[in-house]
């Protein structure tokens, strides 16, 4: 599969917890991190997500934030995964920088000149990427 999506993980499915409208899929990732997505009950049977099955997670770069201290902050973003900063690459506009978790896994954001600046990004330092439930787009084999 070619996509656009920067961040693609693949995983096995821990739960599909389902809603009035909406399910809730835990993807457990190869390093022991977690996503969580949220998708249409539809969308769910349509694809027949079910615990245990290999399912691939895409993000778009432009959907995942930064954080390097939360500070006893809580977030209502379900999806975040620690690591330091591995990649970091100055572009004319923006940003775009590789945060490594466990697994080896990279979460790719794209975040402004001045946020690398407040944040005082380098590589090898400890970083946090956001995102939500919702930005998750869930794919599975045919």
């Amino acid at each position: 599969m070619k996509i656009s999506a920067r961040n693609q993980f693949k995983g096995k499915i821990e739960a599909v917890k389902a809603g009035a409208v909406n399910s809730e899929v835990d993807l457990a990732l190869p390093g022991g991190q977690k996503i969580v997505a949220i998708v249409t009950n539809d969308s769910a049977k349509s694809l027949g997500l079910a615990a245990g099955q290999e399912a691939v997670a895409l993000v778009k770069a432009s959907s995942v934030l930064v954080m390097t201290d939360a500070s006893g902050m809580r977030i209502s973003a379900r999806n975040c995964l620690s690591g330091k900063v591995k990649t970091l690459s100055m572009g004319p506009v923006n940003a775009e920088v590789g945060i490594e978790v466990a697994g080896g896994t990279v979460v790719h954001a794209t975040i402004t000149h001045a946020a690398v600046d407040e944040l005082g990004l380098k590589e090898g330092s400890a970083a946090t990427a956001v995102f939500k439930a919702p930005s998750v787009i869930l794919g599975v084999s045919a």
